[in-house]
């Protein structure tokens, strides 16, 4: 069993280190890990400690640093803009294509989007998307956390789609496979998937005008919480990123 992973602001150097707060009452109250197990610390930006437990108190470990590793920045960037959906489907899209190792996600408001992202309640909402995010990273041991943007629009999201170096939409009526493309060996590889209702004709026109690709997974149609994950597997695939 993999060992398992607690995040830190600053990865501590070889030596002794102190695990309290959050993390600290995890590991020792929830967890109950004791003198002589093992766990990792990661920085969440690409750091992981291996540590043993020298001692354990209610709230905190005293650890060991064994040693730690710096995992570069896998290239190219994955990045999903995500359309608002209804209920939990953002929220368990988030968490699977975090472990998955999406590398930053996009909230996107979009026409068909039922849920709308504003004030206070729309902060509150990607806070939570950030949360979501983290405990999927610590679940599957990831090296980096993914970034959780401010909710865009869809010209801001056309924008984007123009800067990137490779930008695709999932769109069922598409003709062109994801699995036939051409993807980028650097920069940022954007993907767009629609809410619950897809993406309006006027909102395609636009992201194919920044220089999107239409593209499809197969002949079925995914839900939003599940297209983004299918399409992450299949970049990972062809950009080696799970070789």
């Amino acid at each position: 069993m993999s060992l398992a992973l607690f995040l830190v602001d600053v990865l501590p150097a070889t030596g002794a280190y102190r695990l309290a707060g959050a993390e600290g009452h995890h590991a020792a109250d929830v967890q109950r890990l004791r003198v002589g197990e093992r766990l990792l610390l990661g920085d969440g930006a690409g750091g992981v400690a291996e540590c043993v437990v020298d001692a354990a108190g209610k709230g905190f470990l005293d650890l060991r640093v064994e040693s730690t590793v710096r995992t570069p920045t896998p290239a190219p960037a994955l990045v999903v803009a995500q359309g608002l959906a209804k209920g939990e489907r953002s929220e368990l899209a988030v968490q699977a294509m975090t472990e998955v190792g999406v590398d930053a996600v996009v909230p996107w408001q979009a026409t068909r989007s039922v849920v709308r992202w504003r004030g206070e309640r729309g902060e509150k909402a990607r806070q939570r998307w950030v949360s979501v995010a983290r405990e999927a990273a610590k679940q599957s041991r990831r090296a980096y956390l993914p970034e959780v943007a401010g909710c865009v629009d869809t010209p801001a999201l056309a924008a984007r789609l123009g800067s990137a170096a490779a930008g695709f939409v999932l769109h069922e009526e598409a003709t062109v496979p994801l699995t036939a493309v051409d993807l980028p060996a650097a920069g940022e590889v954007l993907l767009v998937v629609g809410p619950e209702g897809g993406i309006d004709p006027a909102e395609l026109a636009a992201f194919t005008a920044a220089g999107a690709v239409p593209v499809r997974l197969g002949t079925a149609v995914l839900r939003t919480s599940t297209a983004g994950v299918a399409a992450l597997a299949v970049l990972n695939a062809r950009t080696g990123r799970w070789s």
